[in-house]
């Protein structure tokens, strides 16, 4: 009754079933483990210490920024130089700007220090003056994806989009640190912004829609053996009434 199963056709057929469902399997398996990734990642940052607890530390021992030292209090010295705003930021639900200043440190290099935040349409108070040495939570350049990043363009002069070293290379002439920080202690006139998490350390939406695709992986695996199934059945019912004859009754 089951000799159809070698028929070329079926031969077809059971070659894509035979693919398809391991393969389903793995990027189901695959896409589990971003999730799991993820969610060690949420851990260990929950258990990191509070950067507030953390010894400071000379900024370039922390370089380059990985999810170790994102987040880890370091100190640089020089002078601050540029300024620019950082609008459609937002801090406690209002909306403002981040007020970016460029230090150029003792080492020559210039690293962006997120002076604090302020709200929308207040002017930022000037730099101080002379030789500075800042202390803050050392962050990653912001990406495309970074939440509250503006990639459309179009801004005006004295204000950025994003933090980062490839958002500045055209705007000034130094060499930019590939990092940032946030003042732990705000200057007077501002709020201190809060450092952020390691980007794809948290449960956020794209943890999720990793368990989601996970779930898709394996459904779709399901339904391509139960597809398999049903068509196996149906043949072999047609198969078992031309045996008995039936087809040619009925027609």
């Amino acid at each position: 009754m089951y000799r159809f199963l070698l028929t070329p056709r079926w031969w077809g057929i059971n070659v894509f079933v035979l693919l398809a469902i391991p393969f389903c399997i793995f990027m189901g398996t695959w896409q589990l483990g971003r999730f799991e990734d993820r969610v060690d990642s949420h851990r260990a940052a929950e258990q990191k210490p509070e950067p507030q607890t953390q010894k400071a530390v000379p900024l370039d021992e922390l370089l380059p920024v990985d999810k170790e030292t994102s987040g880890r209090t370091a100190t640089a010295s020089g002078r601050y130089g540029e300024q620019f705003l950082v609008p459609e930021r937002e801090l406690d639900g209002k909306r403002g700007s981040y007020v970016l200043t460029l230090l150029k440190t003792d080492g020559g290099r210039t690293l962006p220090v997120v002076r604090g935040w302020l709200p929308q349409g207040d002017p930022a108070p000037a730099a101080p003056a002379g030789e500075v040495t800042v202390t803050g939570a050392l962050q990653a350049s912001e990406s495309s994806g970074t939440d509250g990043v503006h990639t459309a363009g179009g801004l005006p002069s004295g204000q950025l989009g994003m933090i980062s070293a490839a958002s500045l290379v055209n705007l000034v002439p130094d060499d930019v640190y590939d990092a940032w920080v946030t003042l732990t202690k705000a200057d007077d006139g501002l709020t201190a912004v809060p450092a952020a998490a390691p980007q794809n350390s948290g449960l956020d939406l794209k943890a999720f829609q990793n368990l989601g695709y996970t779930g898709e992986w394996f459904v779709f695996a399901g339904f391509v053996l139960f597809m398999w199934f049903r068509l196996v059945r149906r043949e072999a019912e047609s198969e078992h009434d031309r045996a008995l004859g039936l087809e040619a009754e009925a027609a």
